[in-house]
């Protein structure tokens, strides 16, 4: 337990440059703390001290705004950075190395027992106001989107956003290892007045092949018709010349 207290301090200054020191880590760190809770917390609910557990619980969440329930398996390296509203469920598996960003939710959507909460496997990255619900399995590196809302399984090295979250990207093995703060850089997020006008662009293109099509169509008939009007002229010019020779 006290290892991986030790390892949780020291990731707090691999991913945030604003912490100075391993002291300023563990004393001003509301992440840092509750996992300290969360460890003893856990330590005491798989010796069936449930009660002594869930108190425990409870108060590191009264001191850092943060909730995890006893029961939930925490890797190393976890770094919950801000930390107010996060809430993670009874059975939440977070791997290693994870960050989780403020307002980030790990919950579940059913009433019956079971695994009702999410599952992150190692590197996994939430941002800022994201949500995860349900029993499903969030694949090694993924990066999940502020404000998403996640109730799908997502693929290895992927990046989602949105409501439903939908990917816009699977990372190169590479790159998912590189660090990227609330889970997403400025490079990959599509520019929604770009998308706009890629959509106006496809559509103006097919009206305009559509126009050309109606206008060889008429352009087509117009002169079908005018091949039938001259060879109905012609067919009356004889008919009156015929007329004419017989009536002479």
């Amino acid at each position: 337990m006290f290892d991986n207290i030790r390892h949780d301090i020291s990731v707090v200054l691999e991913r945030d440059p604003a912490a100075k020191s391993k002291l300023d880590a563990l004393i001003s760190y509301p992440g840092v703390h509750v996992l300290m809770y969360y460890r003893m917390a856990h330590w005491l609910w798989g010796r069936n001290f449930t009660t002594l557990a869930r108190f425990i619980s409870h108060l590191g969440r009264f001191l850092s705004g943060i909730e995890i329930h006893p029961a939930a398996k925490i890797g190393k390296g976890v770094f919950i950075d801000h930390g107010m509203g996060v809430v993670i469920g009874e059975t939440t598996e977070v791997g290693d190395n994870v960050t989780l960003y403020q307002g980030v939710t790990l919950g579940g959507t059913s009433l019956h027992g079971g695994k009702r909460h999410p599952t992150l496997e190692d590197g996994v990255i939430v941002g800022a106001g994201a949500k995860i619900l349900g029993p499903i399995h969030i694949g090694r590196n993924a990066r999940i989107g502020s404000n998403a809302v996640v109730v799908k399984p997502v693929m290895e090295n992927a990046t989602v956003i949105g409501i439903p979250a939908k990917a816009i990207a699977a990372a190169e093995e590479k790159k998912a290892r590189d660090f990227c703060a609330y889970g997403m850089s400025t490079d990959e997020l599509p520019d929604p007045i770009a998308r706009s006008l890629e959509g106006m662009f496809d559509m103006v293109c097919g009206l305009k092949s559509r126009v050309e099509e109606l206008e060889q169509d008429l352009a087509e008939r117009d002169a079908r018709d005018i091949v039938k009007l001259h060879k109905s002229r012609k067919s009356s010019s004889k008919t009156a010349k015929s007329e004419i020779t017989g009536s002479e």
